[in-house]
């Protein structure tokens, strides 16, 4: 009991110290006339926030990419070595396969099963109701999902009653269980865990490239119906078209969260059986085998990967404000 007390204590004094700094900040940006009000004032309300971006942000970031340079104790500087590793070391070299396989797989198959999802639902009935059974997977944590697909995969031996999904059906089926997420076989055990990554995500891109369609003007799409186009012609020739900035910008966002997915290995297989991915390497190198400077230089992997997608999203965007 007295350790709640000592909590909302604390949140109490915390919070009362955040209005009493604002209040502060709202009295003081009155002070001045004129351009020298209006400085004061984005000094007052922008300085925390870049304070806290420098703390919290910057200064990590810099200090990871430091890091990256030096060896396990932090002091020896070992240039280009951890680097290396990551290039030449065979479980590096599986981490970065089965990222390239989550990269590759995940952004096309979910934003083509969200598009197509999304075009099959469009103007009919119950499309609200069917696109909340869609997104309803959006709702649930990585780490949630992983859990409710681990139950899935389960396996349990030949003569007890199976509790996975999978293999309940191949046991039904009159065939052995299989251990499913142990199974390394041509990567059968990374796209299981690809696949939940699919199902999670699949809902995000529905939505967004729902709104996308709608958006098409009726007199494009009746134009094309007078024409006598086919629904696949007008699919193909209006609708993507039509709807190709959303497209980019769901490829790019599912892009860049399947590049630092971490939950759903980390939940499902602990990347074990050849599963690892570049962000859960990463954690294992510096907070579990006690190598910061090979966990620093795959977080700088990580971060040359993702600058790239971000770029070229804004640069589209900027495009597209230029257009209008």
């Amino acid at each position: 009991m007295e350790e709640v007390g000592t909590k909302l204590t604390v949140l109490g004094v915390g919070v009362l110290a955040w209005l009493i700094v604002t209040a502060i900040i709202i009295a003081v940006s009155d002070i001045g006339r004129g351009r020298s009000k209006e400085r004061w004032q984005i000094a007052l309300f922008l300085g925390p926030t870049v304070l806290l971006l420098l703390i919290g942000l910057i200064v990590p970031a810099v200090r990871t990419f430091v890091l990256a340079f030096f060896g396990a104790d932090e002091s020896t500087f070992v240039g280009l070595d951890n680097f290396q590793w990551i290039f030449t070391q065979q479980t590096a070299l599986i981490t970065l396969r089965n990222t390239a396989l989550w990269v590759i797989i995940v952004p096309l198959l979910a934003t083509a099963v969200g598009l197509v999802y999304a075009v099959l639902v469009d103007k009919t009935r119950g499309e609200a109701f069917a696109k909340t059974l869609v997104f309803l997977p959006m709702a649930i944590s990585f780490v949630g999902a992983g859990i409710i697909w681990k139950f899935v995969y389960a396996y349990r031996p030949e003569d007890k009653e199976q509790i996975g999904v999978v293999n309940a059906i191949i046991a039904a089926a009159g065939g052995p269980p299989q251990q499913l997420l142990n199974n390394d076989s041509l990567a059968l055990n990374t796209l299981l865990l690809i696949a939940v990554m699919i199902w999670v995500q699949a809902g995000f891109a529905m939505v967004v490239l729902s709104a996308a369609i709608k958006g098409i003007p009726d007199d494009i799409v009746e134009a094309a119906k007078i024409d006598g186009t086919s629904p696949v012609q007008r699919f193909f020739f209006i609708t993507l078209p039509s709807i190709r900035p959303a497209l980019v910008v769901v490829l790019a966002t599912i892009t860049i969260t399947t590049l630092k997915v971490f939950d759903i290995v980390r939940t499902m297989t602990g990347g074990q059986f050849n599963t690892s991915v570049v962000a859960n390497e990463l954690y294992n190198q510096a907070f579990r085998q006690n190598q910061p400077g090979q966990g620093a230089a795959l977080a700088v992997l990580l971060f040359a990967l993702v600058i790239p997608i971000v770029v070229y999203q804004v640069r589209l965007l900027n495009q597209q404000r230029e257009i209008r």
